[in-house]
């Protein structure tokens, strides 16, 4: 993907054709035997829906050599624990497209960061016939489009509470549900530092530019989260009250970790980190007790 300047700011195009896929998932895949008619008329419409409406927080790249195969990148949306951060996706279009639903995989770095996103990079949704739903939002051929299951992704997945994903939850509890959220928040972190260190090809001037322009907002949200100075997902919302319950020495302790991880990626990519984030202080309220307190503090933590 090349940058572009618009009143001498650098901006990317939301969608984009590009002729290298060598690290593509499904690059090894037949999933194109034979390029008909119908399937071509369908790629074209695909391509042409997502030109004129994808958001601003969605990118997609096509391969000029295979048009049955896409990249798509994903920013986490405020007011979620996946904020400021970007999700990637292969997507493999088979030889019976539309009557069959694309395939989708998550660049997961090894980490489940979502109910219905795994480490192995599967991707359970209803609209991809991977997960189990009412009929009416499983894949549609006569209706549904690349661009649905990208906003899918982005507003039922990577959603507020994404402890309730699972269908499995039977316990509505506020505490599991928050527990969970400074979980993916720290997971989430953890697959910033991996896209630094490793990023997808042809997306590397995307990722620089998102993570120098947010790093400090991730950076600050990581202190006012691990201090509970607000919810997990919430920094930066306007009228959002502190929370009401004690916040876990080991979201604490993890965050001191992988705020140093960040920390030393930004720096790296030239994000302009001042010498005041140099680590998180965290204020613990309530201190471990025995061989616990005992590992941290071989740890160095306090």
């Amino acid at each position: 993907m090349t940058p572009e300047k618009d009143n001498n700011k650098l901006t990317f195009p939301q969608f984009d054709v590009v002729s290298d896929m060598l690290d593509y998932h499904f690059l090894g895949r037949d999933l194109l035997r034979q390029m008909e008619n119908r399937f071509l008329r369908a790629i074209s419409k695909e391509w042409r829906i997502l030109q004129e409406n994808l958001p601003e927080s969605i990118f997609v790249w096509v391969f000029e050599t295979r048009s049955d195969l896409l990249r798509a990148a994903i920013i986490g949306a405020a007011g979620t624990p996946y904020h400021d951060a970007l999700f990637f996706f292969d997507i493999g279009l088979p030889p019976n497209y539309p009557n069959e639903p694309p395939k989708v995989h998550y660049l997961s770095h090894g980490y489940q960061v979502n109910p219905n996103l795994y480490n192995n990079g599967t991707v359970c949704l209803s609209l991809l016939n991977t997960w189990m739903g009412w009929s009416r939002k499983r894949w549609n051929p006569k209706m549904s489009t690349l661009l649905q299951v990208l906003l899918s992704i982005q507003s039922l997945v990577l959603n507020e509470k994404p402890y309730f994903n699972d269908p499995l939850t039977f316990v509505n509890s506020k505490k599991l549900s928050t527990d969970y959220s400074q979980n993916v928040f720290s997971l989430t972190c953890m697959t910033t530092v991996h896209l630094i260190r490793k990023p997808p090809r042809k997306f590397e001037p995307l990722i620089k530019h998102h993570f120098r322009q947010r790093a400090n907002v991730i950076l600050a949200a990581c202190d006012a989260y691990a201090n509970g100075r607000v919810m997990v997902g919430f920094h930066g919302c306007d009228g959002v009250a502190p929370p009401r319950f004690e916040i876990r020495l080991s979201f604490q302790t993890n965050m001191e970790r992988v705020f140093a991880y960040l920390v030393f990626e930004f720096r790296r990519i030239e994000a302009g980190v001042p010498p005041s984030s140099e680590r998180l202080v965290v204020i613990s309220t309530k201190k471990p007790k025995g061989i616990f307190r005992r590992m941290i503090k071989n740890m160095g933590c306090f």
